[in-house]
């Protein structure tokens, strides 16, 4: 049965906390294939197709022309930033994309001039902020409330979505604030420090009924305040950490090692990386964040407990360094040492040179105009089919997350398809044969 869902008319605004590389990279894409010069590629919104029926109708439309999804042209951008720099002159700063293809697209990207942010040093010590608010916690979230309606209505928008670009904060754990609305919104009002700045700017979203996306390890709508209020204004959250260079390798291949049973004694990755999210990670609170989120995609893929002969003694360890020189042109180097038939000992060695915001850039798209969709569909809550782009999937309480991209995908257009009324898609392809032997 095909569910109701409105259709994707007028303009949406896409607001981002976070006005940096990936954001960037984001905005000068989409105004640059607007343009017709260049092409949505990683975006599986725009580039992918999807599967309807059996494979003998051979029905595989684009997704863009299977769901209604906003257009690229019907988009409009804007959100906050701790630096006052519009986007064009952000994006020339963070020096991810080519002058001539910003250039192209000056006069859209120096339009888009960043709000002041919320900010708080101590979840980001190594930034030195010069554009933020001013207040408590809670006149910050009413001002971010004001934000956005401000810009819904002087740009004219039908929808807003918002999406955390921001860098990744501190790590720390959900405390007795974080366990209700109610005890979340007096914590606001008594400007406590535990609520973070992505905090604050989910709190606003969710409050206004507008979806919200947590593109990296922060806490922020994982916590049962934001899920209460998702669920009592009906409104689409999804997290968290953007699956992009080493965590996406990971969630390939570890799948095909477990689909084999071959069993994996030790993975040593480690990163360089030069970009503004390199040097908030240079502060090991920060980095305790991003570790924690990395390191629980290989054991929720292995499952050590179910499998302890193949992945008992697993030994996973990360390293992130701050290395200037590279800019945003991550380079990760994966040690994987695997054992197979007779416990006889194999390696893998990955040498990745990714450019982190090209491969985070499509991700923020996709997760946009899906969480457009998912609240337009009358979806609300944690969106557990949206995990495809996410390094440490949000779920139900008691759920354990599934890390393998493969499922992923298929809950994912699973989920496409049921919204349009079309039948799952199992896999199983056994009444192909049937039919077969019934011919005979």
């Amino acid at each position: 049965m095909k569910t109701n869902v409105r259709p994707a008319d007028g303009k949406l605004g896409i607001l981002i906390p976070g006005l940096g590389a990936v954001a960037t990279t984001l905005i000068a894409g989409v105004e640059a294939v607007k343009k017709g010069i260049s092409q949505p590629i990683g975006s599986l919104t725009q580039m992918g197709n999807i599967r309807l029926g059996k494979r003998t109708e051979n029905r595989f439309p684009k997704v863009k022309d299977f769901v209604p999804l906003a257009k690229l042209d019907d988009i409009v951008f804007g959100g906050w930033d701790v630096y006052s720099d519009n986007v064009y002159e952000a994006a020339m700063k963070a020096k991810v994309l080519e002058p001539g293809l910003l250039n192209a697209v000056k006069a859209e990207l120096e339009v888009v001039v960043p709000m002041k942010a919320a900010f708080d040093k101590n979840y980001a010590k190594n930034l030195v902020a010069t554009n933020v608010k001013e207040g408590t916690r809670y006149e910050m979230a009413q001002a971010v409330m004001d934000d956005i309606l401000n810009f819904k209505e002087d740009h004219g928008c039908d929808r807003i979505v918002l999406i955390w670009c921001g860098s990744t904060e501190i790590y720390y754990e959900a405390s007795d604030i974080h366990q209700s609305l109610e005890k979340f919104e007096q914590a606001l009002l008594d400007d406590d420090k535990r609520i973070s700045p992505s905090m604050i700017y989910a709190y606003a979203a969710l409050k206004l009924g507008i979806p919200f996306a947590n593109g990296a390890p922060n806490l922020t709508v994982d916590i049962p305040a934001m899920i209460e209020l998702a669920k009592l204004t009906e409104t689409p959250i999804a997290g968290k950490d953007f699956k992009t260079g080493q965590t996406l390798m990971k969630t390939i291949l570890a799948p095909g090692l477990a689909a084999r049973s071959l069993g994996v004694k030790g993975w040593f990755s480690t990163n360089i990386l030069g970009n503004r999210d390199g040097l908030v990670l240079d502060d090991p609170d920060n980095f305790k964040t991003k570790e924690v989120s990395k390191l629980g995609v290989l054991e929720d893929i292995l499952r050590p407990d179910a499998n302890p002969e193949l992945y008992g003694d697993l030994y996973h360890k990360i390293r992130i360094d701050y290395y200037p020189p590279h800019g945003d042109n991550k380079e990760s180097w994966d040690n994987i040492d695997i054992f197979g038939w007779l416990g006889y000992k194999m390696q893998i060695k990955i040498n990745f040179l990714c450019r982190d915001s090209i491969l985070a850039a499509p991700i923020a798209l996709d997760l946009a105009l899906f969480s457009d969709l998912a609240k337009r569909a009358g979806m609300s809550g944690i969106q557990e089919w949206l995990s495809f782009y996410l390094k440490s999937p949000q779920t139900a309480a008691g759920l354990h997350p599934e890390n393998d991209i493969f499922k992923q995908l298929i809950k994912l257009q699973n989920t496409l398809r049921h919204l349009m009324g079309e039948d799952l898609i199992t896999h199983l392809g056994l009444d192909y044969y049937q039919e077969l032997v019934d011919v005979l």
